[in-house]
């Protein structure tokens, strides 16, 4: 973590100064403990970015944001972050993921996690080719489908 990074994020917050105060502003500074969001996006990318997932950032809502926070974010900390995909619901044709990002030190000292839960809806289904043209009028066509006496094939996929 650098000292520039943590100093715009809590410039962004509070302002032109570090939420503790100018003297913050100088080694060791601490970090603000929502700058965990800063190490955990990162990890939340390659999740949104994994081709097996199917996710699609641009159908996905925020719905929820956690810390814990078990020590302070540090000027000089080299962190890693631990992705889970913790819980999957499916709720009116949608994806509810719950994510949490587990932060420790490269020595394994644990500073805290994010959690989020992000709402995913489906890409839309649609049944025409999408084109630039009008479309015209065609008739169905169907493979061969086999209906008792009286029922009626129109419209069985097959």
């Amino acid at each position: 973590m650098s000292a520039a990074k943590v100093d715009e994020f809590a410039a962004a917050l509070a302002g032109d100064e570090h939420p503790g105060g100018p003297d913050q502003r100088l080694s060791p500074l601490v970090a603000p403990p929502t700058f965990a969001i800063v190490v955990a996006a990162r990890a939340w990318e390659s999740m949104f970015d994994d081709q097996e997932l199917g996710l699609a950032l641009e159908r996905i809502v925020h719905g929820d944001q956690r810390f814990t926070v078990a020590r302070p974010l540090r000027v000089g900390d080299e962190v890693t972050a631990t992705l889970t995909i913790d819980r999957i619901l499916q709720r009116g044709g949608a994806d509810m993921i719950t994510s949490s990002v587990a932060i420790a030190t490269t020595a394994g000292e644990p500073v805290g996690t994010a959690t989020a839960t992000f709402v995913h809806t489906p890409a839309p289904v649609t049944d025409q080719p999408v084109t630039d043209q009008p479309v015209t009028d065609q008739p169905a066509t169907a493979g061969p489908a086999s209906a008792a006496p009286g029922e009626s094939t129109q419209g069985v996929d097959q």
